[in-house]
């Protein structure tokens, strides 16, 4: 996963729903719909420069029936997202890709995002979340590990620019009232 978080703090995700229309200055949780591509496209050049994800392969996500691009919202403007893989028959969802905008850091967008990847993943019935982030990384590593992330591995060489990728994944424990299934499930 290509990272570039550098937020935390307090999400605004509800139960069943995630929040569409937050106070003015906060900001909510949604699917990405075809619409945001060109801000979701913006934001990926701004937060990598290398190993970026495609125009064409972020709308064909946006085009799957998954549903597989969460958005974080702030007065109407797209400020981070994250595309979370669900392979069929595998017991974990994958965060490929992450970023929240440099100048909304520090806000609880990377965390809300962490916490909505999560909720998707469980409603989608996986028991754990993998993500890549590279070694160097610290800021994105310290809210992986402080969401309760643990190292299991690494890729050498997992970068264009040669930089290790640390494999991270987090156990999660599904509400035992809520049945959970295989099939996709539609948040907000």
């Amino acid at each position: 996963m290509r990272s570039a978080i550098f937020a935390a703090g307090r999400p605004r995700v509800g139960d069943r729903k995630i929040v569409d229309a937050p106070p003015p200055g906060a900001f909510a949780i949604r699917r990405a719909r075809l619409d945001d591509l060109d801000a979701i496209v913006k934001l990926e050049c701004e937060s990598f420069a290398e190993d970026r994800v495609s125009r064409r392969a972020l709308r064909n996500f946006l085009r799957a029936p998954q549903l597989p691009i969460l958005a974080a919202v702030m007065d109407g403007e797209l400020v981070g997202y994250a595309l979370v893989s669900l392979r069929k028959r595998a017991r974990a969802a994958r965060i490929y890709s992450i970023a929240v905008a440099t100048r909304f850091a520090r806000r609880g967008i990377g965390l809300a995002l962490l916490q909505a990847s999560e909720k998707y993943a469980l409603m989608n019935g996986r028991t754990a979340l993998r993500l890549e982030v590279r070694y160097d990384n610290a800021p994105a590593i310290a809210l992986y590990e402080k969401f309760g992330f643990r190292q299991f591995g690494e890729h050498v060489d997992y970068y264009a620019d040669g930089a290790t990728a640390l494999r991270y994944e987090k156990t999660l424990v599904s509400d035992p009232k809520r049945k959970t299934s295989r099939a996709p499930n539609r948040l907000g």
